[in-house]
């Protein structure tokens, strides 16, 4: 299904989520995301549906020092 995933038409596979970190190869704990303008809690992830035309943005933490 289509999705805009940080501004790009993309095609993915997942149902949830929890399953677009999967897909993504992404490290849950070192990510927040936004769907349709909404943050989403991390504790959501696996029960929040991605559905054709969703905004999701996911944003990277990065430490430093």
């Amino acid at each position: 299904m289509k999705i805009q995933l940080n501004g790009e038409l993309i095609d993915v596979h997942s149902a949830t989520l929890n399953e677009l970190i999967t897909e993504m190869s992404l490290q849950e704990r070192l990510i927040a995301i936004e769907k349709n303008l909404e943050v989403i809690p991390k504790s959501l992830y696996a029960q929040t549906p991605i559905e054709i035309g969703d905004r999701i943005e996911i944003v990277h933490m990065i430490g430093g020092g």
